[in-house]
């Protein structure tokens, strides 16, 4: 039993990161302190003036702990990894977590490529980026490979130098074909210093050279030669021309801007890369209702440089940072080097952060509606359930189905949403091992009953979605199968609600079935609807999963029951005889034949495919 009062006077005067518990054991706040006993007492202090917000938070917790470290900046690491892992509901919380991806150069390789990255790695290759449109990379890796005629094989050189046909990109004269020893290393490397030129932004030698082209195929009167030349050339301006904003130190920084209503708020990032805007990106934050404005752009640094591999050397923000020196120091340590915080106040700087920041309303402003739309259909559609139902703290859904045809291979599916959305990570299938033949119920009964004994286990890791119970149980049909599961929670001795989806003639949901009563809906709310994707998406999952296991069924081949005969074998066997019938009638030699094959392994198969009569005759005819 947990005894506030004597946990509050165990509580060290070290820093440290604390996590708040309801009485379900989900942890509804993270939090860090430079002294854990000043930080957490404060909470349970009657005198103390706290928020709403807070308050509503206060009431729920049921018990705590906390993670000593040797340092507030420990401490700051800490609390971003368990906000980031819990999304703890009363944390201030980045709707989006986006990795933006890189342009990678291979530097390090002999014939070095243009590569797709989603992340930057310690591996000698040159990185450009973050880009925030995979899009742009891919157009500028196409482009580049065509202006300077770059390999984009994975073939290891030069070690696999004249192992394999020259491909398709050498036929039509795009690739100089380096895998057949077309072109030296060193004049291969020398192009490519060309092409990081060129990615760096200086495109006036390359821009030359093709207008000089043009002009020669039009005076040759090579006119779709010329308008090639033009189209490569706009492509290029195309590209440069998308650097708006410069700044003449060619430093690399982060403008942010925030602009708040009601519980959300949207962030604007610009991203300065070597002193051009490479691009820009806005966030969602929900939660931030009776937060300071400090406060909130502190919870955004750190769930946004937590998640990206790269970390600019300047982020200018409209007003000072809660915690900025603890801040600072973290993403000084991811970076290797240091960073700063600036507050613009005048000039071309200010100026850059106004433009920011009314991006950053502009998109508040337009997107109000459809936030608006998204909590209504989310959470707004929750509450109406609750209120159907007479219950409160609807959070974590979790509904119910069962898949096979007449009997065979019966699967079970579990799916979760919280908070009116989707959580497929805590998506989960089910085999059923001890039900045979069409009996729905005893499946069902298997599936949850092994379903809740999981949750039961000791030592559940914080990532098991097993580990957390949910706030009501939705059943894929009526009477009888809220009378299966409420069956399963009492023998476990577990009090959850359990609400039955009842249809009617059709199969469409027309009520609820809670507390051995069918309770009407209103078809034309959200909370119907929100019903209805949960039904179909239980569906979906059960029925996807039983076409998987019937097609893995299906696919078995008798070639799988030889002996000697695996999956190498029974591939080179598919591929050398056109048919299985055709293997069914190969001699003994015919099989010898086939790549991997022994003459024990023939034997088998025609032992297998034409019986022991057959082989008897097939064996003396060897003899």
């Amino acid at each position: 039993m947990f005894n506030l009062e004597e946990e509050l006077k165990k509580l060290p005067a070290k820093p440290g990161v604390y996590l708040m518990h309801d009485a379900s054991d989900e942890i509804i706040y993270v939090g860090k302190a430079i002294s854990l006993k000043n930080r957490v007492r404060q909470y349970f202090q009657k005198s103390r003036n706290v928020t709403p917000k807070i308050q509503r938070m206060i009431d729920r917790i049921a018990w705590f702990e906390y993670i000593v470290t040797d340092s507030e900046l420990e401490a700051l690491v800490l609390e971003c990894n368990l906000i980031k892992e819990h999304s703890p509901r009363y944390n201030t919380m980045l709707k989006d977590g986006k990795a933006y991806p890189f342009l990678k150069a291979t530097i390090q390789e002999a014939y070095p490529r243009l590569l797709f990255a989603r992340q930057m790695k310690r591996d000698g290759s040159r990185y450009f980026g973050p880009f925030t449109s995979g899009k742009a990379i891919r157009d500028t890796i196409e482009l580049a490979n065509q202006l300077f005629h770059l390999r984009n094989c994975r073939r290891v050189l030069p070690r696999d130098i004249g192992k394999e046909r020259p491909c398709l990109y050498h036929q039509i004269g795009q690739c100089p074909a380096p895998c057949q020893g077309g072109v030296k290393p060193e004049e291969y490397r020398k192009n490519f210093d060309r092409v990081l030129k060129f990615l760096q932004g200086d495109t006036r030698e390359i821009v030359g050279e093709l207008t000089e082209k043009m002009n020669q195929a039009s005076g040759e009167m090579q006119f779709e030669e010329a308008a090639r030349y033009r189209d490569l050339i706009q492509s290029i301006r195309q590209v440069t021309e998308k650097q708006k904003i410069t700044a003449e130190d060619n430093e690399d920084r982060d403008i942010v801007a925030m602009a708040r209503g009601g519980n959300e708020a949207v962030v604007q990032v610009f991203f300065i890369r070597g002193g051009k805007l490479i691009g820009r990106e806005h966030y969602y934050l929900t939660g931030v209702e009776e937060e300071e404005n400090a406060s909130v752009l502190s919870a955004f640094i750190k769930q946004m440089y937590s998640g990206t591999p790269y970390i600019p050397r300047e982020i200018w923000t409209e007003e000072e940072v809660e915690d900025a020196e603890a801040i600072r120091e973290w993403l000084s340590a991811k970076r290797e080097r240091k960073v700063y915080f600036r507050v613009p106040k005048r000039g071309q700087k200010e100026r850059l952060l106004e433009l920011a920041k009314r991006n950053a309303y502009m998109v508040l402003t337009k997107d109000a509606e459809k936030l608006k739309a998204e909590r209504a259909r989310t959470i707004g559609a929750m509450e109406e359930i609750q209120s159907l139902l007479g219950i409160e703290g609807l959070v974590r859904v979790e509904s119910y189905d069962i898949s096979n045809i007449n009997g065979f291979e019966t699967v079970g599916s579990m799916v979760v949403f919280e908070n009116g959305k989707a959580k497929k990570n805590d998506y989960r299938k089910f085999r059923i091992r001890t039900v045979s033949g069409p009996d729905d119920y005893g499946a069902m009964e298997e599936m949850l009953t092994r379903r809740f004994e999981h949750s039961k286990r000791e030592g559940l890791s914080e990532l098991d979605s097993f580990r957390h119970l949910p706030d009501i149980i939705f059943m894929d049909g009526g009477k009888g199968q809220v009378n299966v599961a409420e069956r399963v929670l009492a023998k476990l001795e577990l009090s959850l609600p359990v609400c039955g989806m009842v249809k009617d003639d059709h199969h469409r949901t027309r009520g609820l079935y809670f507390q051995n009563r069918e309770i009407p809906i209103d078809t034309h709310g959200q909370g119907f609807r929100l019903i209805t994707r949960i039904q179909d998406e239980t569906h979906r999952f059960a029925i996807e999963y039983h076409k998987l296991i019937r097609s893995k069924t299906q696919v078995h081949s008798i070639l799988d029951d030889i002996p000697t005969i695996g999956t190498a074998r029974r591939k080179a066997l598919m591929r050398y005889f056109e048919s299985l019938e055709q293997i069914k009638n190969a001699s003994v030699e015919e099989l010898k034949a086939v790549p991997g094959m022994n003459e024990r392994s023939a034997k088998e198969v025609v032992k297998a495919l034409r019986g022991g009569e057959e082989m008897e005759n097939v064996n003396g005819a060897d003899r």
